[in-house]
């Protein structure tokens, strides 16, 4: 009797200790990020927005107005990399989308893994997984502390699935350009469960891509409508004018499943997956946090196109207004007001098409590649008798292996870097050395935060505001746009905060990116994980 008793009140401590660990968290997380969201689309957009989707949280939530990127490159990767670990890339490693890997060399993507096979398709687009993640995502330390708690990923990206839901994932979901379905791969599973192979026999987007994208509203609700016609948008689906409607029903199916990504109903698709998984998956029924993880990166793949002030992406944002208010009832609906917390925010924003900058009389151009490398290459042999540059990706030099670590290594690097600094589109040259020295200039702090030693080059420069770089010049090169830089209209991004025990305010601190992790530590009742190094936002946790 007395070991059976024993035996009792261990079970019930550690039930009332896991229970009281918790109490005061919420059922579930959903974490949104909006890929190439500039700060400012809360704004513009915001008179017609409805009142329960980006309305939603910024009335009735905790609006956080002044929050940066501080580090560069600002592109996706390292964007959910950054917002989940709490930390930059020169800790967690995901330092671009794609990068010249010495190791292989040739350029990989941040979430390639040639171990591990697609579940859900024969096609290779399922061929990924976190193994280039040096770092624990808050949903790792969310799975560490309370192993009940699930955390399922979810994006048309696989590295906007894979980075945000961690290496302990229960489930990270993407879009199969092959087939239009989600798909995963075997770093998490051996075969998709039930549920989402129920989804993808719906086959929605051959559905969704066979009704034209037209404007949700009339055309009296649209700023822009004037400029649909514009000669800085790109041309996509075979259209000689980029105008309204898009209609892709006639392309090739194969054409169309990629067409499909840059409409807005592949944001309602994802809504629809998302939803599943929240319901399929019991999100929020479980004794610990549950944590849901979205990405829509539809505005980030039209956005490429498009640029921030064109008719399409104030369509876009308007119809995304829709998504959010649909999935914010079903979390009133199946988890309960005021149970849950939501925090929204953006991988990037963009800068405006530099070609319409110019136009404008304002700052910005190009920087054509293929004709500054061949500039290099030629004075390098010159100089030294041999060319020493292997490759320019991502604005990071990365010179020959024949060269490294050889007694003439520094007097090359020193050449490249004068050289790259002539260049009339550069603002500024860091070396290798450099970067691993840290200093107080503000430039050089942002991509020291950014730099690598094993995955970055020699050297790393950043443009001139308004500058992006391009192969060459060719005559599309002068429309659409990119991000990528240190500047503010790529770095200055929405944070909101929604849900259990958030008050309405706004909050005019200055705070970075990695402090999202650091405060939903507090949120989660967690460790920080490994290697973050973000703060609290403290007026989050204000109290009536």
């Amino acid at each position: 009797m007395k070991v059976l008793s024993l035996l009792l009140l261990l079970c019930f401590g550690l039930h009332s200790n896991q229970s009281f660990s918790q109490k005061s968290t919420p059922k579930v997380v959903v974490g949104i990020v909006v890929d190439q969201m500039c700060y400012d689309y809360l704004y513009r957009f915001y008179p017609q927005f409805g009142k329960d989707g980006f309305k939603r949280l910024m009335d009735k939530g905790a609006h956080f107005r002044n929050v940066t990127y501080n580090y560069v490159p600002t592109f996706t990767g390292p964007g959910h990399a950054s917002i989940y670990t709490g930390s930059t890339p020169s800790n967690h490693g995901i330092v671009a989308n794609d990068w010249f890997y010495r190791p292989f060399g040739r350029e990989v993507n941040c979430v390639e893994d040639t171990t591990v096979e697609t579940v859900g398709s024969s096609s290779s687009f399922g061929k990924c997984s976190p193994v280039f993640l040096r770092s624990n995502t808050i949903t790792d330390q969310l799975k560490l502390t309370y192993p009940s708690s699930r955390v399922i990923g979810v994006s048309i990206k696989d590295r906007s699935a894979i980075l945000p839901a961690g290496h302990l994932s229960d489930g990270s979901y993407w879009y199969d350009y092959a087939t239009g379905n989600f798909i995963t791969s075997t770093f998490y599973k051996k075969q998709l469960p039930g549920w989402v192979n129920q989804f993808n026999e719906l086959q929605l987007v051959s559905k969704f891509v066979n009704q034209p994208w037209n404007l949700l509203k009339d055309s009296a609700c649209y700023t822009y409508i004037k400029q649909d016609n514009s000669p800085y948008e790109a041309l996509v689906g075979g259209k000689s004018s980029p105008v309204f409607p898009y209609d892709f029903s006639k392309a090739t199916p194969t054409d169309q499943l990629t067409l499909f990504t840059i409409m807005p109903a592949a944001n309602t698709f994802l809504t629809d997956f998302a939803i599943q998984a929240l319901s399929r998956e019991q999100l929020g029924k479980h004794a610990t946090t549950d944590f849901l993880t979205i990405s829509y990166s539809t505005p980030d793949i039209a956005g490429h196109a498009f640029g921030p002030y064109s008719l399409e992406m104030e369509d876009m944002y308007f119809r995304l207004d829709q998504e959010l208010e649909r999935l914010f009832q079903t979390l009133d609906k199946e988890i309960g007001k005021g149970q849950y917390v939501v925090f929204l925010t953006a991988d990037h924003a963009v800068v405006p098409v530099p070609q319409f900058l110019t136009d404008h009389q304002l700052p910005g151009g190009y920087l054509f590649l293929k004709n500054k490398m061949d500039s290099l290459r030629s004075a390098c042999v010159a100089k030294f008798g041999k060319d020493y540059l292997n490759t320019i990706d991502n604005d990071n030099v990365y010179l020959t292996n024949d060269i490294l670590g050889k007694e003439l290594e520094p007097q090359v690097i020193s050449f490249f870097k004068a050289e790259i600094a002539k260049w009339t589109e550069v603002k500024r040259v860091f070396t290798k050395e450099e970067l691993q020295s840290r200093t107080a200039e503000n430039w050089q702090q942002m991509v020291a935060s950014g730099y690598d030693k094993e995955r970055s080059g020699e050297l790393i420069f950043i443009l001139q505001p308004g500058y992006l770089p391009k192969t060459a010049d060719t005559p599309g090169s002068h429309k659409g746009t990119s991000h990528g830089s240190a500047f503010n209209y790529d770095t200055h991004v929405p944070v909101l905060f929604y849900g259990k025990g958030i008050l309405p305010q706004d909050i005019f601190t200055p705070y970075e990116i990695v402090d999202i992790t650091a405060t939903l530590v507090h949120i989660l009742d967690v460790q920080r994980p490994n290697t973050a190094v973000g703060k609290p936002m403290v007026e989050l946790f204000k109290k009536k």
